[in-house]
């Protein structure tokens, strides 16, 4: 997952554009060609990723499209291992996809850049100035032109007004968050280490809110990854006696979104590993110290992870008058189009889906966002050829949660005449990482994904089974 690119990072720096495109640029068209129908996708998540990815293949590549992503980062890593990046499991460098090299391989286009505003009359996408960490000007403000836009920039952690968070608790939305969280842990025993007192009350304790399945994952890890850092020299410092796990649910258990047998069979798992669990625990305020309850109690913690919501962006509120829901999503027909465009789609957990039968919307998992991706590439071919699009229908193949080498647990759906059933051990732990190599397959084709993983076992063999800086 290194990255590639130090010296540009505008993919159409590579292609040039037309003067007249200096300041719009007209993804769909070149010098002496009849203009292709410009497709744009902003967010490079597992559904924007997996998207861009087949069109570019299907459409970029043969010239029927104009195919083109955008998105703020240079690389983009699965979501669902954020958690193990946090808990030092494992390199992000080793996991992440480079979106200059993806599209250079499949047949798009990547603008480096965040989306800030929208205007549909236009059908432009208006992107903020890029500056380097020295305050230096990457790329410019500028817009993208479009005739078919797909909205799949996923969703960020929502602290619903909790005091102190924004200051003293790390979110896990992106790598860059997760590997912080990872620093400070590890600086944290270090600090401990070398201190000339004793481990301080909390200073080495972690406080993670939010039980849900990023939550819990990562309280599993944590016990495992914490202690074998301390085994690497840090004799100061007594695992039992010192280091701590905490994780705190304001609903009244843990994994609330999912079935009950999953959520006792984890919760008996994480009680055998030493991990507290706190449910019906509602935060008041987050300080350096510690969390307050809202029933007045403390939990004295220097180490606190927020994963206790999520919502859209704040960006998809200001886009041109478009619809959104409570927790900024866009409002989106069974079709997937956005109520007052039918020229825009989203996808993803930015999109708020309406699922026949529920009156909750289709859940932010990646199972959905992949469905999504699949659907979108279809419904765009079918755009092309002027054929009516079809609706989508979400299909729950179940979940499963990954405690770390301790086990996974979790239901699969659709086996036994489409009712549910519980699996764990080491079967749950396959069916859990042939998720991740199936986006892997998605976004690489499948030499690439098994070439990737041999190589990381490799790696894995040569080097400790944390990650210590």
């Amino acid at each position: 997952m290194a990255e590639i690119l130090d010296r540009q990072i505008d993919h159409d720096l590579v292609r040039p554009t037309p003067r007249s495109e200096t300041t719009t640029l007209r993804a769909g068209k070149r010098v002496g060609e009849t203009a292709l129908h410009r497709v744009v996708v902003v967010g490079g998540g597992a559904a924007g990723l997996e998207l861009v990815t087949r069109l570019g293949d299907r459409l970029g590549r043969r010239s029927r499209a104009s195919v083109t992503l955008i998105d703020s980062a240079r690389t983009h890593l699965w979501k669902p291992l954020l958690h193990s990046v946090a808990a030092g499991s494992i390199d992000s460098g080793e996991y992440e996809v480079n979106y200059l090299a993806q599209a250079h391989w499949h047949g798009f286009r990547y603008h480096f850049g965040e989306m800030i505003g929208l205007d549909r009359e236009r059908k432009e996408v208006r992107l903020a100035a890029t500056v380097d960490e020295e305050g230096r000007q990457i790329t410019p403000l500028r817009s993208v032109g479009y005739d078919t836009l797909v909205m799949a920039i996923g969703s960020v952690t929502n602290d619903f007004g909790t005091r102190g968070v924004a200051k003293y608790a790390v979110p896990l939305e992106t790598p860059a968050q997760a590997e912080r969280f990872n620093r400070r842990l590890v600086n944290a025993c270090l600090r401990a280490q070398t201190q000339p007192g004793p481990v301080r009350p909390g200073q080495l304790h972690v406080a993670i809110v939010g039980a849900g399945a990023t939550g819990t994952e990562l309280a599993a890890e944590l016990y495992r990854t914490t202690r074998e850092v301390v085994a690497y020299g840090l004799d100061r410092i007594d695992p039992e006696r010192d280091i701590r796990i905490v994780l705190i649910e304001a609903a009244k258990r843990i994994l609330p979104g999912l079935p009950q047998r999953i959520s006792k069979a984890t919760q008996r798992l994480l009680d055998q590993i030493g991990v507290e669990v706190r449910t019906g625990a509602k935060v008041k305020e987050v300080t350096a110290q510690g969390l307050t309850l809202a029933d007045g109690s403390f939990i004295a913690s220097e180490l606190v992870v927020w994963a206790a919501g999520v919502k859209a962006p704040d960006v998809l509120g200001r886009l041109d008058g478009l619809e959104t829901n409570r927790i900024n999503q866009l409002v989106v027909e069974p079709t997937l189009q956005t109520t007052r465009d039918p020229a825009i789609f989203a996808i993803g957990d930015c999109a708020a889906c309406p699922r026949p039968g529920s009156s909750a919307p289709v859940p932010p998992r990646a199972q959905a966002a992949h469905q999504e991706a699949s659907h979108m590439a279809h419904q765009i071919e079918r755009r092309l050829r002027g054929q009516t699009l079809r609706p989508y229908a979400y299909r729950d193949f179940g979940s499963l949660v990954s405690l770390g080498r301790w086990s996974t647990v979790g239901n699969l759906m659709g086996f036994l005449s489409g009712r549910s059933i519980f699996v764990a051990g080491l079967f749950a732990r396959v069916m859990y990482l042939s998720l991740r190599i199936m986006h892997e397959r998605a976004i690489g084709g499948t030499p690439r994904a098994v070439l990737s993983l041999l190589a990381r076992a490799l790696a894995h063999r040569a080097g400790p089974p944390v990650k210590l800086h």
